[in-house]
């Protein structure tokens, strides 16, 4: 997991529970220094230490947590590379160009960024199904990032989780539809 993933989430906790909060949590998950580097990678288990500790701090499941933390490093990745942000000017054709172009630009960023698979399949209906694969299985935190993406957008959305990795699948099914 790249360091920018921490830094986001520093900010998430500080601005929404304060400094004394994250440095509990830095505290109990034995992170002394609490210092993340964006482009170095850190253990994926940290991370999941870290929501498992915010979890029973806030008394909320795990994928509330990362769906709420998926919403707002949205933004912060946005902040942070709005390069990659120029040309998209809808939901529709950012979500559509996430691998294609997002995470082509993001392997230039970053050594072994190691980065989910999206696909997305557009319907008759107008609905579109977002395939998600990764062995991380942090669908939730998918999930929250197409919901702030729609924030940054302007679009309102409705967002199933059709099919998921957590009940078996080899993917994740997102499917969002237009409001």
């Amino acid at each position: 997991m790249k360091g920018v993933v921490f830094n986001i989430l520093e900010e998430m906790v500080e601005t929404n529970y304060g400094m004394e909060v994250w440095n509990d949590i830095l505290d109990e998950a034995e992170q002394n220094e609490g210092i993340f580097i964006a482009g170095q990678s850190y253990a994926d288990e940290t991370l999941f230490r870290f929501v498992e500790i915010i979890c029973k701090k806030l008394e909320l499941p795990s994928a509330t947590v990362v769906q709420a933390f998926g919403e707002f490093m949205f933004e912060g990745l946005v902040n942070r590379h709005k390069v990659l942000m120029e040309n998209m000017t809808d939901l529709d054709g950012f979500l559509k160009s996430i691998d294609s172009i997002i995470h082509v630009e993001v392997g230039k960023l970053y050594v072994d960024p190691n980065l989910p698979t999206i696909e997305c399949f557009d319907h008759e209906s107008g609905k579109m199904t977002m395939r998600y694969r990764s062995p991380r299985k942090l669908c939730p935190l998918a999930e929250g990032l197409v919901r702030g993406a729609a924030v940054h957008f302007g679009k309102e959305i409705n967002l199933e989780h059709k099919t998921c990795m957590h009940k078996g699948s080899d993917y994740c099914d997102l499917e969002i539809e237009y409001l």
